[in-house]
Order: C-alpha cells, then structure tokens, then sequence
C-alpha cells in the first residue's frame, strides 16, 4: 500500500515539475527550500546531481525518485531560476513522543522495542503507512503472550514545528488458556508419557503461579522439540513432526493444540568405533562410550558419550579438542554403527591468569582456590571446579572464568577470572516475639574477609531477655599453604533458660577454645576441636527434679575438656542460595579424661539440592543427633540435650519446645534429635531480583526424644517461607502451619530472624 501511495504522489509530483525543466540547461547552483529539521548537506548526499551537470526531462524523476526514496518527504517540487536549479520539499513530521497505555503483560519498553524495528521511534520521521504496521507488530507480540482478545486504538496528534504524538492505547483482555493438548500418530508411547516435560499445560492447581497454560510460540517449539528429542533416544531416527495446528475458541479465551507426529521405526545400535588420533590406547576410550550392541539407537548417549571423551582429552591438555560421532545407517537391517572420530588438536597451555573485579578482596585469597594452575595444560574440569570453590567462598554475587587466547600463539592461553565482590560483613540477629516474653533481640557483627585476607573476625554480643553472650573468635582458612585452618574462639555467656521457653535454670558458661582443618580432597575436609569450658549452673525459683536429681550427683558447677572431630562434605555450586549439590557433615564431640563431667554426642547434617525447570530447586535436608554418658556420670547433663521447634528444625512451632517436658512442664530436651523436611525453592516473580530473593514451600517434620525414638511423635507442618538478602544481612521469614500439634505443644505460625543463612 505505501509503495503505491509513493508511486503516485512522484508521479503527481513528477508532472507539476516537468514544465519547469523542460528545456534542458546546465545547473550552475542547486538550492533547496522547505527544510526544517534535515540538513542541507543530508539532501545533496541523496542527490543523483551536482552543480554543473546538465538537468534535463530524463534527469528530473531520478532527482524526485532519489528524494521520495529517503522518506523524509512527503512533497517534492523541481523549480528552474535561470542556471539555478531549486528544490522544493516539503518534510514529514518528526515523531516527537510516543504514549502507550493499558499495557499490563509487556513491559512498555520491550513494546517500544519491536516498534523501533518497524521503523516508529520518537526522533524519527513518521509516516503514516506505518500505522498499520503499528497495529501488527503490536497484535503479533501480544498473540505470543497468549492475548488473542486484544484491542488496539492509535491516534496521531499534530504538534508544533512539524511535529506529530502518537497515542496507542491497548485493551489486553484475558489471557487465553490451553484447553486441550493432542497428540496424533504416536502408537509406542501414550500421550501422558510424551508430555510429562511440557512447559505448554493444561491449567492444574498452580497455574496461576507457573502460567504453564499460557500459550506461546516458543514455549510449543520447545514442546516440540522434547518429543523429538524422547524418540530420538528410544531408537526412532526418522521421527518426525507432521504438522501442528493451534485453534483458538470464537470466545478467544481457549487453545486447542493438535499434534501430528510420524514415529518411524526402530533403529538398534551396530558397530562402535574409534578413529583419529587417539594419544592413548582406544581401550581407554570405550568405556567412556555408553553403547551397547543391539540396544536401540539414542541421541542422547551418542551425544553424552562424545562430551566424555572430550573430557578426558581436556585432562590431558587438549583442551580444544573436535570430538565427532558419525553415523552410519543401514536401512536394511535397521541399525546404526557409530565412528568416533578425534582430533585433539595440540595441547594448551595456561601462561598467566589474572583477576578482575576484587577491588577489596586480595588476589591471593582467590588465586589459592584455583585448581587450574599457571604453565601448566588447561583443563575445563579444573577450570569449572574452580569457579564452584570461589563462589563457595561467600564472598562474591558473580564469578566468570574465560580463556583468551594468547595472540599469536596457538597452544597458550590465558585464564581471566572475573568477580563481583558482595558486603562480606554482616549484622546478624534474630527478633521474635510472644505473649508472655515479648519482643527478644541479639546481635553479632562478623566480617566473613577481613580486610580482604580471607579470614573471618566475629565479634559478637546478645542482648535478648534469656541471654547475655560475648564472643571473639577468628578463623583462618589457610594457616599453611596446603589449606590447613587454623581458628580461635572465646566466649562468656550467660543464659536463662526459663525466659527461653526451657526448665527453669541458668548457666554461666566460658569458653577459650582452637580449631584446626585439615582438606583431604577439593570437596572434603576434616577438623578438630580442644575446648576447655567452664560452667556455673544456678537453680531457678521452681526448679524440676530432674535437674534437682542431677545436681545431688554431680553438683552445680564443672570443668570440662572438650575434644571434638568432625567431616564434612561440601560439592554446592554457591555457598548464597545453591541450586545443586551436596553438602553434609558427620561430628562427634566428647569430654576427656581430667573433666567433671564425662559425656558424648554425635551428630549427623544432610541437605541435597537438585535443579529443576525454571530456575526452581528441589531441597532435602536430615538431621540426626544422639548423646550419652560414659563413666561416672550417670546420664546426658541436661544442658548438652538436643531441642527442637523454630524456623532452623520444625517450623510453626515455638522455639525449643519440641520433646520431652520436666516435672513442671517445661521443655527439657532430650538425648535424640530427629529432623528434616523437603523444600521447593522458586525463583522471586521480578527477574532482578533473583540474586537477593529466594521464596519456598515447605514441609518439615522432627523432634526429640529420651533413649528412644517414638515416630508417632514426630511432628509435622507445611509453610511457605522468603529469603531477602538484604544490606544488613539475610533476612529470613515463614509462616508454618502445623499438621498434626497436640494440645501442649506451643505453636507459632509466623517466625523472623534476619542474620547469616550459611
């Protein structure tokens, strides 16, 4: 349509113009009138004349051609005066602002995006025959949303010195859902099968959270691609997608997906073979190939197979290896034999590695956990673990590691590595609240990289109602250059269990004590603890009999030594929200020979995280402890016993309150603590935010029990829970709710604690 509208107004402007040139003559000067916002200089660029040539009825319509071609005009006029050739123009008006509203699903810039690509942009000149691609580009990116229901309303408003407003206003209406999924021609596997991974759904319970019934091109294509992918690995080679048709209901409201799949035959497995240069023996290779004879054909072991052998060839310095399988089929007998053809390439090398973005952090501290080492061969492996250990570290939101190549050097490389330093010191505390104990408070003050050594400095003081507790420690991860830390603690607190939902007691309890850390592996450590404590225990107002019992036999005030050794297992991506990996712990503490008390206790922490689609992770976590006496005391000192309840076991419930109870009533702990529960972590809904802002459903269940457990006791509850970690620290809330409370137990929904979340 537009390229009609030009064709007519040059040739209109084409006839007014002929009679003024139609004599030719020779065009001593050109001069050009009507301009507003463009240059001059501009319209001679476009210009297929210049002064001095001759302008003639042939040289006329390219002038007027060239001139309507740039879009600037909207009116073009050739004039003689003399030997002057004047031009005539008139300008298309300017786009001065661009107003869209009612926009709720797309963000006004990504709107404002594609109409760029179209040619409308404030600053540019404007024409009228793009409103109607206006009007397209804008229905083409809210039909991908799923907005097929969607009105648009444009107008143009003229505005001074040749300036125009565009208004769009949009009317979204509802999103259309998915309705119904189809799949047709599949015989091998039934629908449910081949959908199980779909990110396109019909709506279930919470599709209002995952928008998993929204429809959207790309998230078909996806779909689309799974099924390929599911029979490419069961043997089918010639699977193919038929067609796909997408029908929407006259209402707009709901989409019905019909899939037509050819699922083809079953191709097996034939010959495997090795091929190229292969540096070591090819029996060396086979077991990385994960095919067997005569099973069917998949893509995906193919696929994995090659990255294994890749691998090993970056172990040993090839580090840009080519690693390609080759298929050969045989239509007759329906097999596939694959080639493994290799090309190592030459061995690399690493000459430097430098950091980048620590304007705190010393370099030293994140050289020391790189496993890639310099002039040495690259090794991915090495590369990637690298990476995990840094971001393990706590000290950085972000770590990059890239290889540029050494110019003029095809086996060196170097190893750049890139962090975003994060405030490594942090104001800890928790705040709680109740009804009979009113608002608590305590603080400590820790600086995880002290002055930028990797070291970490605690200074810590609780002012809550139930307790007073000071605390310097100091700890060194790298006391010797194998990696052997090296800490010391002091400590002096003062508790009052009666105020801590506990028996009515309290201790006073100093500590001096030092830590060592030895690694046996990159994801492994053991450490060892001597601590000499002292305690001053003080009977309540209403003080139960068990603790009455146990201060005739052991009186109220002791001497201990502590030895403790632990292990400790730590394979997460990130120390701050991980989203795989392992990390568990095995401990056993115990008083030695010369103390006032002689007791025991092991203690064993378990969390998994695993990934899943959208950036959401899955979480199991298991906590088991047990405790005893040995020698001449006769039972646990009821202050080392186990408890449970609150937002670090059982949430929903109070703090401590879980488990046996004294005479009186009060929690007293138990020797036996059993705890865990399942976590679903998602992503926060704004996509900036997702550094700062974890939030999860949950289930825990726990409690703790005296020299034997009793699972009909376990308790349980489900919640939902956020994690912001903000300027002063990780700021933790949930709202639990209980499952199966009994009438004694003190439940509270809602629980908040800001402070550190390792």
């Amino acid at each position: 349509m537009h390229i009609t509208r030009y064709f007519i107004a040059g040739l209109f402007s084409l006839i007014l113009a002929m009679p003024a040139v139609a004599d030719s003559f020779v065009a001593k000067d050109i001069r050009v009138e009507g301009l507003q916002r463009i240059s001059a200089g501009t319209v001679f660029n476009y210009l297929p004349v210049k002064p001095g040539d001759v302008i003639d009825a042939q040289t006329a319509p390219k002038i007027i051609r060239a001139l309507y071609k740039t879009g600037f005009f909207k009116d073009v006029r050739l004039e003689r005066d003399g030997e002057v050739l004047n031009i005539v123009v008139r300008e298309r008006p300017a786009i001065a602002q661009i107003d869209i509203s009612g926009n709720k699903s797309i963000k006004t810039e990504d709107l404002q995006k594609g109409l760029a690509d179209i040619g409308l942009a404030e600053g540019r000149t404007f024409n009228r025959s793009v409103l109607d691609k206006i009007e397209q580009e804008l229905r083409r990116q809210f039909f991908n949303s799923g907005k097929y229901g969607v009105q648009l309303q444009t107008e143009v408003i003229p505005l001074e010195r040749n300036r125009v407003a565009v208004k769009i206003k949009i009317q979204e209406g509802d999103t259309a859902r998915i309705r119904g999924i189809n799949i047709i021609g599949n015989k091998s596997f039934d629908d449910e099968t081949l959908m199980s991974g779909f990110q396109s759904k019909v709506g279930g319970w919470f599709a209002w959270f995952t928008k998993e019934d929204q429809y959207s091109r790309q998230k078909l294509a996806g779909d689309l691609e799974l099924i390929k992918s599911y029979y490419l690995d069961r043997g089918h080679l010639n699977f193919s997608v038929k067609s796909t048709q997408v029908t929407i209901s006259p209402d707009k409201k709901g989409i019905f997906i019909t899939i037509n799949v050819d699922e083809g035959e079953v191709y097996s497995i034939g010959d495997v073979k090795i091929t190229g240069k292969l540096i070591v023996d090819a029996e060396e290779y086979f077991p990385l190939i994960h095919l067997r004879r005569g099973e069917p054909f998949s893509r995906r072991k193919v696929v994995d197979s090659t990255d294994r052998i890749t691998e090993k060839l970056s172990e040993m310095g090839y580090a840009f290896a080519n690693v390609n399988h080759i298929p050969e089929i045989d239509e007759e007998n329906k097999t596939v034999s694959i080639t493994y053809f290799m090309d190592p390439g030459k061995r690399v090398y690493v000459r430097r590695i430098d950091v980048k973005g620590n304007s705190r952090t010393r370099d030293r501290v994140i050289r020391r956990e790189m496993r890639q080492m310099e002039n040495t061969w690259m090794s991915n492996t090495k590369l990637t673990l690298s990476r995990e250990r840094l971001r393990r570290l706590g000290f950085f939101e972000d770590v990059t590691i890239e290889t540029p190549s050494v110019p003029g050097v095809t086996d060196m490389t170097d190893v750049l590595v890139t962090v975003k330093e994060k405030p490594s010191g942090s104001l800890a505390g928790g705040l709680g609240y109740s009804g009979s104990q009113g608002v608590s408070f305590s603080a400590s003050i820790t600086e995880d990289n002290f002055l930028g050594t990797g070291k970490k400095v605690t200074l810590a003081a609780n002012t809550s109602k139930y307790n007073t507790r000071y605390q310097l420690s100091y700890f060194n991860p790298y006391a010797t250059i194998d990696g052997i830390s090296r800490g010391f603690n002091l400590s002096y607190q003062e508790t009052d269990f009666d105020e801590l939902n506990i028996s009515d007691y309290q201790t006073d309890v100093s500590e001096a004590s030092v830590n060592y850390g030895v690694p046996i592996s990159d994801f492994n450590r053991i450490r060892m603890k001597f601590a000499i404590e002292n305690i001053d225990l003080k009977l309540g107002a209403l003080p139960p009999l068990e603790i009455i019992d146990f201060v005739r036999q052991e009186g109220d005030s002791y001497l201990n030594f502590k030895l403790t050794g632990s292990w400790s297992h730590d394979s997460r991506d990130s120390a701050i929200f991980p989203t795989i990996g392992t990390s568990q712990s095995f401990s056993g503490v115990a008083t030695i020979p010369g103390s006032d008390l002689q007791f025991y206790k092991l203690n064993y922490r378990y969390r998994q995280y695993i990934p899943l689609y959208r950036r959401f992770v899955f979480a199991g976590r298991a906590n088991v402890g047990y405790g005893d006496s040995y020698g001449s005391t006769s039972t646990l000192p009821f202050f080392e016993n186990y408890f449970a309840g609150g937002e670090k076991t059982v949430r929903g419930f109070k703090n401590n309150t879980l488990g046996p109870r004294d005479s009186t009533g009060d929690p007293l702990g138990g020797n036996i603590k059993l705890t865990g529960g399942l976590e679903l972590y998602s992503p926060p809904p704004f996509e900036q935010l997702e550094s700062t802002v974890r939030m999860s459903v949950f289930l825990d269940a726990g409690n703790v029990f005296q020299d034997r457990v009793e699972f009909d006791e376990i308790r349980y509850s489900v919640g939902i829970g956020a994690t912001w970690l903000s300027p002063m620290g990780a700021m933790t809330l949930s709202y639990g709710v209980p499952l199966n409370d009994k009438s004694y137990d003190d439940v509270e929904n809602f629980q908040f604690s800001f402070g550190s979340i390792f």
